[in-house]
């Protein structure tokens, strides 16, 4: 044991030193928006996929999604898993769960015992509960990762404990999924086509962020949940132009325009950049701003959205 705490703690501080010289780190954590993975499910845009953390009182508080790439993000953020106390999950296609694993795995490593919650929409339209794809992973008889089923009690080598919230994206208001220490999180269905989807709010008493998965924007009750918002993240994976099934599956700039319009964020950041929206990016700017007056950021892998 005690020489595992001593790798451990070299390792950790080994990563510190190496994360303290980096210049993919936030200059301001006061409160702050930090996009690890701006991508999304096709490897043309070279990017990381959905991953996003949220930095308060300079620490890595919480992380929305962990898609392919966030990882190796999350790493270079210079973020210890040892400081985030909740993880959301919007939805379980593979651009934004896929990482989840090894970023828990992370947590063989710590020095004291840590309870993370984990939220995540209930199952329908062929895909499980935050609770049977975490079982499907982690459960001790038959889990992919079985070897690491001790993170539901804390117990045996893994001094990680999750709490898992199931929450139903079918509700008209918002659902509670976090309140501890000055942060409160909420999670509210989105219409993502039938994939069982949510979008997370992240109130402190510095302010407010939200953080929308895909969606195509029908949903009239997201508007009051992300209303005067200081950050709106909103993803722009498809054109103008796109067909219908896209459409019924994501929000085209236009719809984005009217969604930044009606809530009235401080700030819109832009994510879920693939490779065919990159190339019609400016094109699509252009029609929010038409529609919404306020100041529209791109992400890339890593940048940071300080609350102002």
């Amino acid at each position: 044991m005690k020489i595992r705490m001593l790798v451990a703690s070299l390792s950790l501080t080994c990563a510190a030193a190496a994360a303290a010289a980096s210049p993919t780190q936030c200059e301001n954590k006061r409160y702050t928006l930090q996009l690890l993975g701006s991508g999304g499910p096709i490897s043309d845009d070279g990017r990381a996929s959905s991953a996003s953390l949220i930095w308060w009182k300079n620490k890595p508080v919480a992380l929305i999604d962990a898609g392919g790439g966030a990882y190796l993000r999350f790493g270079q953020s210079g973020a210890r898993l040892e400081d985030v106390s909740f993880i959301g999950l919007t939805h379980f296609h593979t651009d934004h769960v896929t990482d989840l694993p090894a970023l828990l795995k992370g947590s063989y490593f710590f020095l004291a015992p840590h309870q993370i919650d984990i939220a995540g929409p209930a199952g329908g339209a062929g895909f499980p509960s935050l609770s049977g794809f975490m079982h499907a992973q982690f459960n001790a008889k038959n889990g992919a990762y079985a070897y690491l089923s001790g993170i539901y009690s804390g117990s045996g080598d893994i001094p990680l404990k999750v709490k898992l919230s199931d929450v139903d994206f079918r509700k008209a208001m918002p659902t509670k999924v976090y309140d501890k220490d000055g942060i409160t999180i909420s999670a509210l269905g989105i219409p993502h086509g039938k994939v069982p989807a949510l979008a997370y709010r992240i109130d402190t008493p510095d302010g407010r962020i939200v953080i929308s998965a895909d969606q195509n924007g029908s949903n009239p009750n997201f508007l009051e949940f992300a209303k005067n918002a200081d950050i709106l993240v909103m993803p722009l994976a498809i054109d103008e132009q796109a067909d219908p099934a896209s459409a019924f599956l994501h929000a085209k700039p236009s719809a984005i325009g009217r969604i930044a319009a009606a809530a009235k964020p401080k700030q819109l950041v832009l994510n879920h950049l693939m490779g065919k929206s990159l190339r019609v990016k400016d094109q699509s700017i252009r029609i929010i701003r038409k529609l919404y007056a306020g100041p529209i950021y791109a992400s890339r892998d890593l940048s940071c959205f300080p609350v102002r």
